[in-house]
């Protein structure tokens, strides 16, 4: 199994967020799970944070949120997708799962910009004993950086490196543009 997780600035290109479900579609033939990142919902939610002062506790809720939405938004573009919003819903029959997390279900998550939808992704691959993790991302991926260097450039959030520490998955990172000529093994 896989976890792909699109980054939520791929929403804004609607040609590339829609060839990298395609590529999932065709390409990927073992199950695969997809984590939408939180794109400009999960902007507005950093922006209102700083406008009403709420703690970090509601903006991590309304952040899951804000990933429930693009879940919906990649379920229009591939209605034969599977919607699961518990990992226990991840049925091993459905070849390709959207997971729309549970606020409930990730309650030992702490609450925190520094954990953004890279941190859930690397948490459910962890969950599900996925054998690979891959992040896509709309920023250029340098082929030589180490995670805490990438991590330092935040090319992945701040709690990454600690989630992945001890995991049992390979863990790839590229950019939207070469995730269709991407090698599914």
């Amino acid at each position: 199994m896989r976890v792909i997780k699109l980054g939520g600035s791929i929403m804004s290109d609607r040609l590339a967020l829609t060839d990298c479900l395609n590529t999932i579609e065709q390409k990927v033939k073992n199950r695969v799970v997809v984590v939408p990142g939180g794109g400009l919902f999960a902007d507005q939610v950093r922006n209102i944070q700083k406008q009403w002062q709420f703690d970090d506790e509601i903006a991590h809720q309304m952040a899951l949120l804000a990933m429930q939405q693009m879940a919906l938004l990649f379920k229009s573009i591939k209605p034969d997708f599977f919607l699961a919003n518990k990992v226990s819903a991840i049925d091993n029959k459905c070849s390709a799962v959207i997971w729309s997390p549970d606020i409930k279900e990730l309650i030992s998550i702490p609450a925190s910009w520094d954990v953004t939808s890279d941190s859930l992704a690397a948490w459910l691959a962890g969950q599900l004993q996925a054998t690979e993790l891959i992040l896509v991302k709309s920023a250029a991926i340098p082929a030589d950086k180490t995670i805490q260097q990438m991590q330092k450039q935040a090319l992945v959030d701040g709690a990454f490196a600690e989630t992945v520490k001890n995991a049992n998955y390979k863990i790839t990172l590229l950019n939207k543009h070469s995730f269709n000529g991407h090698t599914f093994a």
